[in-house]
């Protein structure tokens, strides 16, 4: 089935396009492109949390017309927060983490790989138990991820893999003040890692941490901004832009820019209530997002479009 959804405007001129609320809950999404396509994958279940929560993939060849292409089920768990990527391989990789009906482990992150974007392999366990690893990031032929714990515990921990399968712990205590939690990576051009990361408890503001190779020694610095479902995208110029929600005054979600250690909202796109979550990507000079809101009354999926001044 294809679908098509209504178009709605927000401040600064901005437009997004409903592309999918078929379900009751539709929400937590990401986006690629992929062998001329774009990909979008997101949660759908009866409730922001629900135990039937899966996996649905849309697929489209213009951004505008979207239909199902595949739904990744689990009867032993949620899967929520889905991830995708491409692998160095040219394969489509999902990752979504696993609430277990029958812990222990209370949670486990999962990944699924593909060579045709509908069909999808086995399960593959990644990470470690209790740890959620929330997204994936390639560079140089190596994954890359922040797991964050769910069982206990305070620190936030550094993976990396070069096959997306077997996985090894980088930095055990990466960082700690606040229940650091979600996260985005991006790099330099002389191969320095940072990582934006939400937290939730304290002054409950994203921080933004650097390091060279290896990776072990990082510098951290407050944003001074609360920031929920972060992502990042590097620009062609080397700008470096960030998505997420914003709590102060409205929640909404927005595009930032990062510069140094301050992040300053450049746009925001029609949203509200329960919204965030954004996949990034850049193509023909603009950057195309995906992300959920609850604006329009009912928590669906949306499609955004913004050219970079």
């Amino acid at each position: 089935m294809a679908l098509m959804l209504a178009l709605c405007t927000g401040a600064h001129g901005q437009t997004a396009v409903k592309i999918w609320d078929a379900a009751p809950h539709n929400a937590f999404t990401d986006l690629a492109r992929w062998k001329d396509r774009w990909w979008c994958v997101f949660r759908e279940g009866a409730s922001h949390v629900s135990p039937d929560g899966a996996v649905r993939l849309l697929t489209s060849a213009d951004g505008a017309t979207w239909e199902s292409a595949a739904r990744i089920e689990a009867s032993d768990a949620d899967l929520r927060d889905p991830k995708i990527t491409i692998t160095p391989k040219g394969e489509l990789m999902l990752t979504a983490a696993g609430a277990m009906h029958t812990p222990p482990p209370k949670h486990q992150t999962f990944a699924w790989f593909s060579k045709d974007g509908r069909n999808w392999g086995k399960r593959v366990e990644i990470g470690e138990p209790d740890y959620w690893l929330w997204r994936v990031t390639w560079h140089e032929g190596m994954a890359w991820g922040v797991g964050y714990p769910t069982n206990g515990g305070e620190a936030v921990r550094l993976y990396r893999s070069r096959d997306g399968k077997k996985w090894e712990v980088v930095n055990r205590e990466l960082f700690s003040e606040g229940f650091p939690n979600e996260s985005a990576i991006a790099f330099d051009g002389d191969g320095s890692m940072l990582i934006l990361l939400r937290r939730d408890k304290g002054l409950q503001t994203a921080v933004l941490g650097r390091a060279k190779p290896p990776y072990v020694t990082w510098r951290w610095n407050n944003l001074g901004v609360r920031l929920g479902g972060p992502n990042l995208v590097r620009l062609p110029d080397g700008r470096l832009i960030a998505a997420g929600r914003l709590y102060d005054g409205k929640t909404r979600t927005s595009i930032c820019e990062v510069v140094k250690d301050t992040l300053t909202e450049l746009t925001t796109f029609p949203s509200g209530g329960d919204t965030s979550y954004p996949g990034l990507v850049f193509y023909g000079g603009e950057i195309w997002m995906s992300y959920y809101s609850t604006h329009e009354g009912k928590t669906a999926i949306y499609l955004a479009r913004w050219r970079p001044e």
